[in-house]
């Protein structure tokens, strides 16, 4: 039996930049991503980036998000 190596996966580490980029067509936007690995990071929350003025911080994490168009 092998092994899963996180290196070899095609997902993101979760929360490894401090400001990530959102484009209206993924809203709403979550943190961690859907595109990011998940075993090693908080639980995922969605952020009302729209509502905040087009940025929003992880409550957990602190990363910031910032609509882009």
């Amino acid at each position: 039996m092998s092994r899963h190596d996180p290196s070899q996966s095609a997902q993101a580490q979760a929360s490894t930049a401090s400001e990530y980029t959102v484009a209206r067509a993924d809203l709403p936007p979550s943190c961690p991503s859907p595109a990011m690995q998940l075993w090693n990071s908080h639980p995922r929350v969605y952020l009302a980036i729209e509502s905040e003025g087009g940025h929003s911080v992880c409550p957990y994490c602190g990363a910031s998000y910032r609509l882009i168009d």
